[in-house]
């Protein structure tokens, strides 16, 4: 891109540095298990070579070099700064097959090597027509034969509307050069509109779809969201047309619940299978009418492997997968195997309704393992335990489940089995990575955060974080709350009840042990306790 464009592009990130934290929907294991889903063998990560554009400070990647040592990782970002600081993590970290590099997207040639993965999230919307191309072309020409591409992107006809929000930021906003003058002077702008707009106008509906998401989002996202020198939102059609004509191949999006036309009703469903007659594209295009979508997270192969992609859910394939996921009964009581219905919540908050004891049987399998996931085979022998169903009758209907719940996004998958601790062990081991990387913690204080076995953030309390480092395998829980009672003597530690400080050595000891038992559990659900 021109020096100009660049500077400008590479100081912004300097002063405004993007969040840098792992995007579940990047993972390699998420990408290996969809790429399978839909017909393709791909690269296992555990000894992949994985490349991110637009890396920051490496957030994403830190987790994901940790889980697999033997794995090569790389990161390319435009900011120096972001860069240096994420380097500096990764030594301390002490994650030999991880290095972040300060270079343009543009630069990157034959010579910088083949990738299974190549991650793009958040780039490709921010930057000019030209390195837009470049990212197309590093994705065809350095992705491997069997690799896997991924860039999520900004897209119409949602990003229609939220132009109208930018521009009006920009407006009041862009002149300012400090950064957060400048966002507060946007800020300011959307609330004098929001109070001023005409009931029932464009503008008015505009802005009560758009200021909950600017009053409640972090500074970073807004700036760069709203206010970066480059947005340029497309088409779903127009963007599988430039990485046809780069040599990739659209199959899949990082969320394929998307992709499925039946969970969009029977009144969509029949009139798009005749409308798009079998074009995967065409039937994307409308849906993205049809939900005003704003945001895409396309997958990518090379063109050659086209001919491979099989939307057509194949059951072998199926059962070759591991399975998890999460179910609560609606009404707050605990899932029967009884014969009546029962409404749920599952993963991302979705409502299913489990009608027979073998589902019921299949969620509650499900939910007492995860974070753990669990093969086919085992699960449906778990199953017929529990029912004393034969198990060929309790295959089919688990099979049949598990397909439907996969198609609406209730489960997650994976290709190799997620071990995550089922139950608290009595000596529990926590992720290597995060109990003896403090770099890994992505915050400090109350608020800090971990990455977990399926890559995605969670929240660490103060006793948690205190416990982490102990859970190697070789404390008892009594020595966990001995050390909690020690800390709180030491005053490093302060545990009220009834509004007084806790000092009583008795007390102490009780309570630390309840604090104990309540932090392994919810480290257990949270994904980092492994299971040896």
């Amino acid at each position: 891109m021109p020096d100009s464009v660049t500077s400008q592009l590479s100081n912004y990130y300097d002063e405004v540095p993007y969040e840098s934290h792992p995007f579940p929907q990047t993972a390699a294991e998420h990408l290996e298990a969809i790429a399978f889903l839909f017909g393709l063998d791909v690269p296992p990560p555990a000894r992949a070579r994985v490349l991110e554009l637009g890396c920051a400070s490496g957030g994403n990647l830190i987790p994901l070099a940790a889980r697999f040592p033997e794995a090569t990782v790389v990161g390319v970002d435009l900011s120096a700064v972001q860069t240096r600081q994420g380097q500096a993590a990764v030594d301390r970290a002490g994650l030999s097959n991880l290095r972040l590099r300060q270079f343009d997207i543009a630069a990157i040639d034959e010579a910088f090597g083949q990738f299974d993965y190549i991650i793009c999230h958040g780039v490709y919307s921010w930057v000019p027509a030209a390195v837009q191309e470049a990212i197309l072309r590093v994705c065809s020409r350095n992705l491997a034969p069997q690799g896997v591409a991924y860039i999520s992107y900004n897209v119409h006809p949602g990003w229609k509307s939220r132009e109208i929000v930018r521009d009006a930021m920009i407006l009041r906003g862009g002149p300012r050069d400090e950064p957060g003058e400048k966002l507060s002077y946007a800020r300011g702008m959307l609330e004098f509109l929001d109070q001023s707009a005409r009931p029932g106008s464009v503008l008015k509906a505009t802005l009560e779809e758009m200021m909950p998401v600017v009053r409640s989002a972090s500074p970073s996202y807004l700036m760069h969201e709203f206010l970066e020198p480059c947005n340029s939102p497309c088409y779903f059609k127009e963007f599988v047309a430039r990485a046809n004509q780069a040599g990739l191949a659209y199959f899949a999006d990082a969320e394929p619940a998307t992709m499925f036309v039946q969970n969009y009703g029977e009144q969509v469903r029949a009139p798009l299978l005749r409308e798009c007659g079998g074009s995967q594209v065409m039937m994307e295009q409308y849906l993205d009418f049809l939900v005003n979508r704003s945001f895409r997270q396309s997958l990518l192969v090379r063109q050659e492997r086209a001919s491979q992609i099989r939307y057509r859910l194949d059951p072998d394939r199926l059962r070759q997968l591991e399975y998890a996921g999460v179910f609560f009964a609606e009404d707050g009581g605990a899932l029967t195997l009884d014969a009546r219905e029962q409404p749920c919540h599952a993963l991302r908050n979705l409502k299913v309704t489990l009608r027979l004891p073998v589902h019921k049987a299949v969620a509650l399998v499900l939910d007492e393992r995860y974070p753990a996931s669990v093969g086919v085979d085992a699960l449906i022998t778990s199953v017929a335990e529990r029912t004393g169903e034969p198990r060929a009758q309790v295959d089919a209907f688990v099979m049949a489940m598990l397909e439907e719940l996969l198609i609406l996004g209730a489960v997650r998958i994976r290709r190799a089995p997620v071990d995550a601790a089922v139950h608290v062990a009595e000596f529990p081991r926590a992720l290597a990575s995060v109990r003896s990387a403090p770099d890994l913690a992505l915050a400090s204080g109350p608020q800090a955060q971990a990455c977990n076995q399926w890559h995605e953030q969670v929240p660490l309390s103060v006793i948690e974080r205190c416990l982490l480092p102990l859970l190697d395998g070789g404390h008892s829980h009594q020595a966990l709350a001995d050390f909690l009672a020690d800390e709180a003597r030491a005053e490093r530690l302060r545990f009220i009840k009834d509004d007084q400080p806790l000092t009583d050595d008795e007390a102490l000891r009780d309570f630390t042990r309840q604090q104990v038992a309540l932090a392994l559990k919810d480290l257990r659900r949270k994904g980092l306790l492994t299971a040896a």
